[in-house]
Parts: C-alpha cells; structure tokens; sequence
C-alpha cells in the first residue's frame, strides 16, 4: 500500500525545512518517503510506502496537524492506494 499527499503550503523553503525534520515521527508511523515533487511555490506532492495502514492513519489524524503547522500547510489531501 502507499499513500500520496499534495500539501498546499505558504513557503516551500519552509515546507521543505519542516518535512525533512517530521521524516522521524513518520518513519514511527509506519511512513517511508519514496518522492517527493514540488508543483510550484505553493504546492507540493509527497509519495509514501505504507507498512502500518493503522499507525499511518493514526499520524494523519493526528501528529500530522503539528507538522503542517510548523511547515505552513494550508491544506492537504491524501490517498491510500495499491497497485494493481
């Protein structure tokens, strides 16, 4: 399973800075980053493989919001999917 995120964010400086310092407590929760693009100045897109579906929804629900706060997300929309 992976999931794949698009973060709106103010600063992508500042978004990257605070993504890099989260990469520990999304590793805890079952996240490793595959990719990770940039769309433009206000967008960026992260994919993940997923070894807790559990653990890693947890984090979305939760330990997620600090993280946007301190990188400047304005909004995020996530997808779990699997390949087929």
């Amino acid at each position: 399973m992976q999931l794949i995120v698009r973060y709106s964010h103010a600063d992508p400086a500042t978004f990257r800075s605070a993504f890099d310092a989260d990469a520990e407590d999304r590793g805890r929760n079952g996240l490793t980053l595959l990719q990770l693009w940039r769309e433009d100045d206000g967008h960026s897109w992260a994919l993940f493989q997923v070894s807790d579906a559990k653990a890693a929804r947890g984090y979305l629900d939760g330990a997620a919001a600090v993280f946007a706060t301190q990188a400047g997300v304005t909004a995020t929309d996530a997808h779990f999917v699997d390949t087929v």
